[in-house]
């Protein structure tokens, strides 16, 4: 399963970008989108999928 980013919610901010630890998060027009063929939610590295973490919007990177 994957990630993915609620686009009329998405802020633009990037800080989910950066957080990806496998490089699944880019910019598509004005929001950000995961690509579910490399999103791992950030199982074997972290507790907790780090988009979602990082977000200043709740309820914005949630499970597809």
């Amino acid at each position: 399963m994957a990630y993915k980013i609620i686009a009329s919610q998405c802020t633009g901010c990037s800080a989910c970008e950066f957080e990806c630890p496998n490089a699944a998060i880019s910019m598509k027009g004005d929001t950000f989108i995961i690509d579910p063929n490399k999103c791992t939610e950030c199982e074997g590295e972290f507790d907790h999928p780090q988009c979602d973490t990082v977000c200043p919007v709740p309820k914005t990177c949630v499970p597809a």
